[in-house]
């Protein structure tokens, strides 16, 4: 395993390690210490560091065979990108067809450009409290939009 796909592991699953485990783990992935280096500061011989380090990636590919999270962030992700390129090009080619709508289209397009980090950084501050996306999104139950009657 690469260190990139245990990165992405370790952010879904390293929360389910032990305490020690997660510690010789962060120190080897996040703070790039050699295996000596973690041994010397733990008080603990290199083959211990390795065994620890062999059994965290075990351990976290194990989670992932069995609850697939990560692949299924991955598949949301992808998803997402797929639909928002596919009406990005569909909002181009009905503006060039219908330009008396430029304006709306454009607006759409900054939508489907913008970058809401912000957004969803407010939302897991929020300790689960999803009141943001009532007030800024008029979102009604079961997450679906309220709209204006007409």
């Amino acid at each position: 395993m690469d260190k990139f796909s245990f990165i992405a592991l370790w952010d879904v699953y390293g929360g389910l390690l032990t305490a020690n485990r997660k510690e010789i783990a962060d120190m080897y992935f996040n703070l790039d210490l050699t295996v000596s280096e973690i041994a010397q500061e733990k008080g603990i011989t290199r083959q211990a560091v390795s065994d620890c380090l062999k059994s965290c990636k075990r351990q976290l590919e194990e989670y992932e065979e069995k609850l697939n999270v990560l692949k299924k962030l991955r598949e949301i992700s992808l998803r997402i990108s797929f639909m928002l390129t596919d009406a990005g090009i569909w909002a181009e080619s009905f503006k060039s067809v219908h330009g008396e709508f430029a304006e709306e289209i454009d607006g759409l397009l900054k939508i489907l450009e913008k970058d809401y980090t912000e957004e969803v950084g407010q939302v897991l501050k929020s300790d689960g409290n999803l009141e943001i996306l009532y007030k800024n999104y008029n979102i009604g139950a079961y997450g679906k939009r309220k709209t204006d009657e007409f």
